[in-house]
């Protein structure tokens, strides 16, 4: 992991001195509502439904078990015993007390955590792959590129008052599981025929009130560019994107309005103006922030001889094995995936006990370090295999070994119309009754994988654009709707989801649910997988068994 220097932590240390006097002011009347709202908003605090919500920077979705330690902490002693995590790798507490959110941030200032940027109109947290470092696809670690870009743009005085949000992704496996394609900035880590290493750029990709894919603005560029380059398209988005109306600000539409060859000749015209500037990086400075990502200190162990033996008379250890662990670069080792979508919790959220005894695990099984996901659950990164059946029987006493990663009930959502403001309809109480519904795991497991992504409203926190069944809440005259969209994906073959029909009410939509993957199951072929099925068949027959009988 990165580690702060001085100037880091003096940095950090800055921001909650003068938050704690902007708030001081705000509470004694110095500053009004008007004058505060940017204020806080600058550091992650929002005004919700019920309370104010604290979103903590996570980035590119890495914790060392002492920062996780401090999140459970924080959540006993200002919150209501648990946190959030988001779809963006970050962790959300929904009901701080206003007055004690300076504290939270000091208390957070002392493990290396903010929430610094993770609002506003502004480069937001930069997020990557869960698996990074560990992945046996992957060309290259981006989690330096992730750091060098957080420092980059923290602070930037240019970059503080964008016309919109942005939000950038990197990957650097062969699989892209960061969604690239639907980020402001999307970067692939990719290597030219002799070998040497660049970065593919994608630019204008979101989802939200008028989702788009991204584009491919140039195939490669030289990694040494990340800087000098991102710099060019963030200076072009910043003289040319609408701020005349915030539904027409993000830089998709900026794309879509120039058409991606007149955006690209902008963006080089300014790049070659910063190109050799000392935004590009040196090789050392590569090597030197490279080096706070080098591998742990792995074993030389062999593959585990007991672990065929356990997966044999363990039929439950077998299924949560298959489920919810993957391979790891290293012989003898797993990455764990702990999942934080059991039946009756909303999904995404973490008690303080939890994130405790994941702490402790990751010390003790691990190197110290935790991962959150975008699909909202979190990670052991570097698991022995011979320890994985006591990592099994520890997350089955806390309710984390729910077998169900990439499954129906794997469910991604957002807080909905239960926190947000923002919201036309709920998510959760929806999650739990999907789950309630497909409780038979005998028969999740048959079904395959498919993934449910659920947002309350058009912006799309829940990522529904791009679920294989994506869920948008919508109102109708005071009642809770929901359209149905299919096919979508958020990875390499990345596409937007299919409208199925005319949104349908609460009390049907699980039934819908059914429906759909009732339809899906007569019509595969073999194995087939949902979204190929959905390739070959089309809609129709996916819209004929939801709507006939309606």
């Amino acid at each position: 992991m990165y580690q702060y220097n001085d100037v880091d932590q003096q940095l950090v240390n800055e921001r909650v001195a003068q938050f704690r006097d902007q708030t001081e002011r705000y509470l004694s009347g110095q500053l009004t509502e008007d004058e505060y709202r940017p204020l806080r908003l600058m550091n992650g605090l929002y005004i919700q439904t019920h309370a104010p919500m604290l979103r903590v920077a996570i980035p590119y979705g890495t914790l060392s078990s002492a920062q996780l330690r401090k999140l459970a902490e924080i959540a006993w002693r200002y919150d209501r015993g648990y946190g959030h995590f988001s779809t963006r790798q970050n962790i959300q507490f929904n009901w701080p007390k206003l007055h004690e959110v300076p504290e939270i941030l000091a208390e957070l200032a002392t493990v290396q955590m903010h929430a610094i940027q993770t609002s506003g109109n502004c480069v937001r947290n930069v997020t990557t792959d869960h698996l990074a470092g560990v992945a046996v696809d992957e060309i290259a670690d981006p989690r330096p590129y992730c750091e060098l870009l957080r420092q980059w743009s923290t602070f930037h005085p240019e970059f503080s008052y964008l016309p919109r949000k942005f939000k950038i992704a990197v990957s650097g496996a062969r699989a892209d599981r960061a969604a690239v394609a639907f980020h402001d900035i999307g970067l692939r880590i990719v290597s030219q025929n002799q070998g040497a290493l660049g970065l593919q750029v994608l630019v204008g990709g979101g989802q939200g009130r008028t989702p788009r894919v991204g584009q491919v603005l140039e195939p490669f560029i030289d990694d040494r560019d990340l800087l000098s380059y991102t710099e060019a398209i963030l200076r072009v988005y910043n003289r040319f994107g609408r701020r005349d109306n915030k539904y027409k600000a993000r830089i998709k539409i900026l794309v879509g309005d120039l058409g991606v060859d007149r955006f690209r000749e902008l963006v080089r015209e300014e790049w070659k103006r910063n190109r050799n500037s000392e935004l590009r990086l040196t090789d050392h400075q590569l090597d030197a922030m490279k080096a706070h990502f080098k591998a742990p200190a792995y074993r030389s162990v062999a593959r585990s001889v007991m672990l065929d033996a356990w997966r044999a008379m363990d039929p439950e250890f077998n299924r949560w094995y298959d489920r919810n662990t993957v391979a790891h670069r290293q012989p003898g080792y797993r990455v764990v995936i702990i999942s934080l979508k059991a039946a009756h919790q909303a999904p995404g959220d973490a008690s303080a006990k939890q994130m405790e005894l994941i702490a402790d695990l990751a010390d003790r099984y691990g190197f110290s370090e935790i991962r959150v996901t975008h699909g909202q659950n979190l990670v052991l990164p570097d698991v022995l295999e011979g320890d994985l059946r006591e990592i099994w029987r520890a997350l089955v006493a806390e309710e984390l070994a729910t077998p169900n990663i990439g499954l129906l009930t794997d469910v991604i959502c957002c807080p909905g119309k239960d926190f947000c403001h923002l919201a036309n309809a709920r998510s959760i109480p929806l999650a739990r009754d999907i789950a309630e519904r497909f409780d038979n795991l005998d028969y999740l497991h048959d079904i395959g994988d498919i993934d449910i992504k659920m947002s309350g409203c058009m912006n799309a926190c829940g990522h529904h654009h791009v679920g294989q069944i994506g869920i948008l809440g919508v109102e109708k005259s005071g009642k809770e709707f929901y359209q149905i969209t299919i096919g979508g994906e958020a990875g390499n073959d990345a596409m937007l989801g299919s409208r199925l029909g005319p949104a349908i009410e609460y009390d049907r939509l699980v039934d819908a649910i059914e429906s759909l993957v009732g339809c899906y199951l007569r019509h595969r072929d073999g194995d087939e997988s949902f979204r190929l099925t959905f390739k070959r068949i089309g809609l129709e027959p996916f819209r004929e068994a939801v709507y006939s009988h309606a």
